[in-house]
């Protein structure tokens, strides 16, 4: 086994010297960069916020026939599937099919899986070397044309793969035409979507973790301050507000976690799949998977071409992960009105009302939490366009594209807004203590120490539930009532119960692993300490990956 762990020889090592991949941001690449880390790299031209709409230098081609250009090629034949083709498609057909609109977000993916399967065809001498240095050349020309803003994406070329190649037969000539053997825009698209989701989970997974900095952060800042905390929305229990916290801190944990467990089985090469037969040319499927830094390649090619299983995978973790943010982001809404008033948000984190002057909304909470549903949504979408399909390839599967972009770039931009609303947030713990003394949280303390006295905790429940009772109908919290008073209830009661009714007492107790005992949440701050700095070693080690 060599370090992909592929059951094949690995690269020689001079030989991959001479035929590095070049990444999208420019930096020369080895085995294991498809999951690196893209601040490696610049990623700006691959941000737009969703679309065509919102990519200043992205110039589309073919829409508009007024200014003279109808889009349409002069003949079928110009179409890279023309040949049995009579007719040119209608002109909406063309409109309607194209993904250009979309796909060309691709476009790093689809030049760097290309400079790979030319080194292969040369390696396997399916083309010759002169002919792969120039395809090499033109498509590292076409990726600056790209990044610049000089290329112009035509709608009669449908989409990523062929607005390229056909850019390249221009620039190069008939060899350009040569990078196509042996592959088929099916395990083409698959290669790229693989290349893209590795990359956008590593970006993801570095949100979520700079999201968890911030709740520690604001963890070991508040561990003194107590809160009631909450079940059905009613007052439970006190508990440190850094517990409550770091609740939230473990959640993201398991995301993270199942975004990386995502990553294993996104690290598969479709490439050399074809269409959905593989292919009568003796290439090596292994060299171009290992030169793109995938850990294997596929096991059958039907599957490789139709399977979108890690897609779902991340849409999947990406709702969740959605959702939890959500829940962030609820309380924070809840906790910044005049009702609760336990943090402000920060100026530059809400906004105000246009009739309203008094108002200050903290919308930037309310859209992560209404844009949980869009991502819902996504997953959805792509699981039914799913649902239904016969193998192998089926251009219903040109719609999952846009399912994943829109995911991508909402959860990474909710990362970003949560952790800058944390960050700056300003926590009111003078309310926080002002609440604790309504709602009787104390009560469970109550049937506990009965308990202790040897009273079956069923029956101390129901003593407390009449002692609830009688300080509500007198409208004074337990911790007021004389010993005589809590004598009416049960002669267990001693002067010690009051020591155990302030809410240090009731946080201080509960010391039970896991529990909101001030020592129990300073080890889990511990904990997820250690846990984010192994994290980051194995990072940098690409142990990760």
């Amino acid at each position: 086994m060599n370090s992909t762990g592929m059951n094949r020889e690995p690269v020689d090592s001079a030989e991959a010297d001479s035929t590095s991949v070049e990444s999208p941001g420019g930096n020369s690449t080895r085995a294991g960069s498809t999951g690196m880390n893209l601040e490696d790299g610049d990623s700006s031209v691959l941000r737009p916020e969703s679309g065509l709409g919102h990519q200043s230098n992205m110039n589309l081609a073919g829409r508009d026939s007024s200014e003279g250009d109808t889009g349409r090629t002069a003949s079928p034949k110009e179409k890279a599937w023309g040949g049995r083709f009579t007719k040119l498609p209608d002109q909406k057909v063309q409109a309607f099919t194209a993904s250009i609109g979309f796909d060309w977000r691709l476009y790093r993916e689809d030049i760097e899986g290309s400079i790979a399967h030319g080194e292969m065809l040369v390696r396997q001498g399916i083309i010759a070397p002169y002919e792969g240095k120039s395809i090499i050349e033109g498509l590292r020309e076409i990726r600056a044309e790209i990044d610049s803003g000089q290329f112009v994406f035509r709608e009669e070329h449908e989409d990523i793969h062929l607005n390229i190649e056909k850019r390249l037969i221009e620039k190069i000539g008939p060899a350009g035409g040569k990078l196509h053997t042996a592959r088929s825009r099916n395990d083409q698209v698959a290669l790229d979507e693989r290349i893209y989701l590795l990359r956008q989970i590593d970006e993801v997974v570095v949100g979520i973790v700079r999201l968890e900095e911030e709740l520690l952060l604001r963890a070991k800042e508040n561990l003194e301050v107590i809160m009631p905390g909450y079940t059905h929305l009613q007052h439970a229990q006190p508990v440190l507000f850094s517990h409550h916290l770091m609740a939230y801190f473990w959640m993201l944990e398991r995301d993270v976690e199942r975004f990386l467990d995502t990553k294993k089985r996104t690290l598969v090469s479709p490439l050399g799949a074809g269409a959905l037969a593989g292919t009568t040319f003796n290439i090596d499927p292994y060299y171009s998977a290992e030169k793109l830094g995938f850990k294997g390649v596929f096991k059958n090619s039907i599957d490789a071409v139709s399977d979108r299983d890690h897609l779902l995978e991340f849409l999947s973790a990406a709702a969740i992960c959605m959702m939890h943010l959500s829940r962030l982001c609820e309380e924070l809404v809840l906790w910044s009105t005049a009702e609760f008033g336990y943090v402000e948000m920060d100026d530059s984190y809400a906004t105000g009302s246009s009739m309203m002057p008094q108002k200050k909304n903290p919308d930037v909470a309310e859209l992560v939490r209404g844009k949980t549903g869009r991502v819902y949504g996504d997953l959805m979408s792509l699981l039914c366009v799913m649902k239904g399909l016969p193998l192998a390839y089926h251009s219903d599967m040109q719609e999952d594209k846009e399912r994943v972009f829109d995911a991508v770039d909402t959860l990474k931009a909710c990362l970003d807004a949560c952790a800058g609303m944390l960050r700056t947030m300003t926590v009111r713990r003078e309310r926080m203590a002002a609440a604790l003394a309504a709602g009787h949280c104390n009560a469970t303390e109550v049937a506990d120490y009965l308990a202790r006295k040897g009273i079956p905790f069923r029956q101390a429940h129901h003593i407390t539930g009449n002692v609830v009772k009688y300080c509500i109908e007198k409208g004074i919290p337990i911790q007021e009532l004389t010993l005589d008073e809590l004598r009416k209830f049960s002669e267990e009661f001693s002067d010690d119960i009051y020591g155990s009714l302030s809410p240090e007492a009731c946080v201080n107790r509960r010391r039970s692993p896991g529990g909101t005992a001030p020592e129990r949440v300073v080890e889990q701050i511990s904990l997820a300490e250690k846990l984010l700095e192994s994290r980051q070693r194995e990072k940098n080690n690409r142990a990760y990956l």
